[in-house]
């Protein structure tokens, strides 16, 4: 059973349930494995709580 996890800013429930059911079909087609053994975890991190090239992203 293949968890897949994905950590990225908030986002909306319909862009979610967009890369979610993207990130499944994927697996169904590389593995050829039933879409219900896919596990998909969205861990949302604010934007003030993480940095690229030495900045908060909430400040760019």
């Amino acid at each position: 059973m293949p968890i897949v996890t994905v950590q990225q800013s908030p986002r909306t429930v319909e862009l979610k349930r967009a890369l979610v059911q993207r990130i499944t079909d994927a697996f169904v087609d590389a593995y050829q494995i039933p879409a219900e053994t896919v596990q998909v975890w969205i861990q949302e991190v604010p934007t003030d709580s993480w940095a690229n090239a030495g900045k908060l992203v909430a400040d760019a």
